[in-house]
């Protein structure tokens, strides 16, 4: 198949192209820089010039694919609302290029817009609180025949090169002298290794039935102390807890996400697939010492 991938350049999406020509696929990379097209080319696939709001850019690479993944987000939790509103604009694009082709799309989301403290299936809808409409979008094609699926990933992807939430706890503790949690830090995050995931964005985009939501989870949920204690070990500082009430001056943008209780469940989408992840679980990674090598 040829697939077109937003965020092909990504920590993730990086090793989705990998995965997809490892099985035999050709890749097609979105790319908006030339430093991402060399970095494409280099890696074995295909480039698509443009960018995740050139709608046409994005429809051109969709119409000339056997099918996308798409996991271009941009990743500003500051203007969170503006950013679910070019992922939706996206999505509608990229479908509407799809439209009556039976052809897959797999779109990412996350199990953090599932309702907190307790374990999160692939039942589960989102809050409708949140402002991130990439599965309601994507799921609204499944009627205009297109083959769409969600992959929800769990709130830390990680493995060698990550840059997402584990590295900002890092930054944090480094700068304030002390690694913190909530309260006792009982709350838990699920996880997921980057690989793990490559693997099964590509089992959906072969094989996913029209209309299904996926869990991207490895570990259930990590106790949130867990990981402050390791990060504290590595870093010889101390481990504290900090109210509620002074989270956000401690962890700022973030300290939503430090006081999440997001346990999730990926039994489903393991007998769907047959996806089993087979790489390190969160702590054992972050045990390795990579994380902490800068």
């Amino acid at each position: 198949m040829r697939i077109f991938v937003t965020g092909a350049t990504g920590f993730i999406g990086s090793a989705v192209v990998q995965e997809l020509l490892a099985a035999g696929h050709q890749a097609v990379g979105l790319a908006r820089s030339d430093q991402a097209a060399a970095a494409l080319k280099s890696a074995g696939a295909d480039v698509h010039r443009g960018a995740l709001d050139d709608l046409d850019s994005l429809q051109k690479g969709a119409a000339a694919a056997d099918g996308v993944i798409h996991l271009a987000f941009v990743h500003d939790f500051l203007n969170f609302a503006a950013a679910a509103e070019t992922d939706r604009q996206a999505i509608e694009a990229i479908g509407a290029a799809l439209q009556g082709s039976g052809k897959p799309l797999v779109v990412t989301s996350g199990t953090m817009m599932l309702p907190q403290g307790r374990l999160g299936t692939e039942e589960d809808a989102p809050l409708a609180t949140t402002p991130r409409q990439s599965e309601s979008a994507a799921l609204a094609l499944v009627e205009r025949g297109v083959r769409s699926s969600v992959v929800r990933l769990a709130p830390s992807v990680h493995g060698p090169g990550d840059h997402g939430f584990v590295p900002q706890l890092i930054r944090i503790a480094r700068d304030k002298g002390v690694s913190a949690c909530i309260g006792d830090g009982s709350n838990r995050w699920p996880a997921v290794h980057r690989l793990d995931a490559a693997r099964l964005f590509r089992l959906a985009v072969e094989a996913a039935p029209a209309g299904s939501r996926l869990h991207g989870i490895s570990d259930e949920g990590v106790p949130f102390r867990d990981i402050a204690g390791v990060i504290g070990r590595h870093l010889n500082l101390p481990v504290v807890s900090v109210s509620r009430e002074d989270a956000a001056a401690h962890f700022g943008w973030l300290s939503g996400f430090a006081a999440a209780d997001n346990p999730a469940s990926s039994a489903k989408t393991q007998q769907l697939l047959g996806w089993k992840p087979v790489h390190s679980a969160l702590i054992p990674d972050l045990e390795e010492g990579h994380y902490f090598s800068s």
